[in-house]
């Protein structure tokens, strides 16, 4: 159980369930009521104002990040990085980016044209140069390997789209733009000059943001990595000031645009990220990878097991809140009377001030229960029974918390369509409604999906999915209201309360699948409920960043590992001859910072 609730009643009528405050992902909450309004959805006039305080650069780089995440867990990219891409593999990409970059220089060659400005010329010269000398370093690679790559290998199709956009851009052949010739006045030049460097930025701060990442693994390799020039290139401080000086640029070419025109720059920098990720997804890999995860599946011989929690795993704000304000919005004041027929409910002040008393008894003996499992000293070994042993005794507080919340009536008189409509406006993560869509519209995954959840109403996360996803082949487990009428009883039908629940649900589910294929299992969470289900599953996925997950896991020998360099190790022991399957109970769980690393690592881009 966790929950949070308002002091004071929230706006009415119904719908009305956005509540602005993000609880942390543990199972506590706040010890007192708090404030909480609750907004609408942010419009996009309000996101524009917060925006603005930002350059558009920033701004677009922010909004498409979902589209660096997947260029980073392509296959050729996790293979550079892990330092064991084939030889044959980087000769064709260098080759490929050879004919990019000259395509590149020229398009910075028409922006220098067209900029009216006298520092915008001198700074995207300055930047062509800087071109030229990236150029010289692929040469270098030649002169290594003494043959002339960009006469060996033939431009591939997703080489020749992207420098085609380029140059089509910088040529002013843009929606909205004269055509080449026609460009009469210096603003009219200008905007050609922005739309080019909107539709390069991306390039630039891409490989500033791989040239980073790649340095921070550079001391995971005991032997020198082969691609270190590569890599020590695109994270100098050289590279970096270029990368800042393009997107400075951009914001500088861009102020005088009206906002149709930041919109046309916007959509040429989402493009350009596009183009990227195809431009990496065709280099052709052909030895085994880790990701994407499903490459190797076979339907006719294994079947994917997909676990995820609901509340904050899924959610942004906890299911319990939401409840809680319905109980309180939807209770009869004090001085209303109430009809003879309906289930007597206490007044909304009466509902306030017990759902106030049962967060602070809850989060005081939650944080006393934490204490006493947590062992002295932290264990040099991790060991599974004696983990599972220290969590029975916080779920035997889960049950009890759980069962003072029904004896004190606070969930009961709740409607059946209040629910649902708050589950149909409940806001889901980032990414979360999209991964499942693609699993399980995928016939040919084999995917079988289950959320876990120690949620009060399963009717709300099964509204919530059908109404964000049209997902109703998600297998729900989870507690559940009681009804006479449409009405709650106050009464939960208990089926998942605590740790131990979970993880039993998560064993009974995999021991009632037919023996005819190999399970490949992933469960994804984000607090201590989850922990037991995360170590157990074949490949176990933290989302967010919970305090008190790690210190108690921690405590017990659990490794957390980001995603990200954890598949850049597996990958580097695949490429040594080591096995690269997915066991459980090894003591690692992997984290990640939003659903686009679970996406393009199970499903790819």
């Amino acid at each position: 159980m966790r929950f949070l609730f308002s002091s004071k009643t929230p706006i009415k009528p119904l719908p009305y369930y956005y509540l602005s405050t993000r609880l942390h992902s543990s199972s506590r909450f706040n010890n007192s009521p708090t404030s909480m309004a609750i907004p609408p959805p942010p419009s996009a006039k309000s996101v524009a104002a917060v925006d603005s305080e930002v350059g558009l650069a920033k701004r677009s780089w922010i909004k498409f990040r979902r589209e660096s995440v997947l260029a980073l867990y392509t296959p050729f990219v996790l293979c550079l990085a892990s330092g064991n891409l084939r030889v044959e593999t980087f000769r064709h990409y260098i080759a490929q980016d050879v004919y990019f970059l000259r395509a590149f220089a020229q398009a910075y060659e028409l922006a220098e044209e067209c900029a009216d400005d006298d520092d915008a010329k001198i700074s995207i010269s300055e930047l062509r140069k800087a071109v030229l000398e990236e150029l010289k370093m692929h040469n270098s690679f030649v002169q290594e390997w003494g043959s002339d790559l960009a006469k060996e290998s033939s431009v591939n199709s997703a080489t020749v789209k992207y420098t085609d956009f380029l140059l089509a851009t910088a040529s002013g052949k843009v929606e909205g733009v004269k055509g080449p010739g026609k460009l009469a006045t210096p603003f009219e030049k200008t905007k050609v000059a922005a739309y080019t460097l909107g539709a390069m930025t991306p390039c630039m701060r891409l490989y500033a943001y791989l040239g980073k990442e790649f340095e921070a693994l550079l001391d995971l390799h005991e032997g020198s990595h082969p691609y270190r020039k590569w890599i020590e290139n695109y994270s100098s401080e050289g590279f970096q000031a270029s990368a800042v000086q393009t997107e400075d640029l951009l914001d500088k070419l861009s102020v005088s645009l009206t906002g149709e025109e930041l919109d046309i720059i916007e959509k040429l920098y989402h493009q350009a990220m596009k183009l990227e990720i195809d431009f990496f997804s065709a280099q052709p890999v052909v030895q085994p990878t880790v990701v994407p995860l499903t490459k190797e599946h076979n339907p006719a011989e294994d079947r994917l097991m997909l676990f995820s929690d609901f509340d904050l795993t899924c959610t942004v704000v906890d299911s319990s809140a939401i409840l809680a304000e319905i109980a309180i919005v939807t209770a009869p004041k004090s001085d209303q009377s109430q009809p003879e027929n309906q289930l007597a409910r206490m007044s909304s002040a009466d509902l306030r001030n017990t759902w106030g008393l049962l967060s602070r008894q809850y989060t005081e003996e939650y944080e006393q229960c934490i204490e006493s499992i947590m062992p002295p000293e932290k264990v040099d070994k991790f060991k599974y029974e004696d983990l599972r042993k220290a969590l029975e005794q916080l779920s035997d507080f889960e049950k009890r918390a759980n069962d003072r919340v029904i004896e004190s009536g606070v969930l009961k008189g709740l409607n059946h369509e209040d629910i649902k409509r708050a589950g149909e406006r409940l806001i889901l993560q980032d990414g979360c409604t999209t991964f499942f869509q693609k699993v399980v519209k995928n016939i040919n995954l084999n995917a079988n999906v289950h959320v876990l959840s120690y949620c009060w109403c399963g009717d709300l996360i099964r509204s919530a999915f059908s109404s964000a996803g049209d997902l109703p082949e998600l297998s729900i487990h989870s507690n559940e209201f009681t009804f006479i009428e449409s009405i709650s009883t106050g009464e939960i039908d208990k089926k998942v309360e605590s740790p131990i629940d979970k993880v039993q649900a998560f064993k009974n589910i995999l021991n009632n699948c037919s023996n005819d294929r190999r399970n490949l299992t992933v469960y994804i969470g984000d607090s201590i409920g989850d922990l037991l289900c995360l170590l157990e599953a074949d490949i176990g996925i933290v989302i967010g960043s919970s305090s008190s997950l790690r210190r108690v896991a921690s405590q017990f020998g659990v490794s957390f590992v980001p995603l990200f360099p954890g598949l850049v190790k597996k990958q580097k022991e695949c490429g040594e001859g080591e096995s690269s399957s997915w066991k459980g109970l090894s003591g690692i769980v992997y984290t990640v910072s939003s659903w686009a690393e679970i996406h393009a690592f199970i499903l790819g881009c």
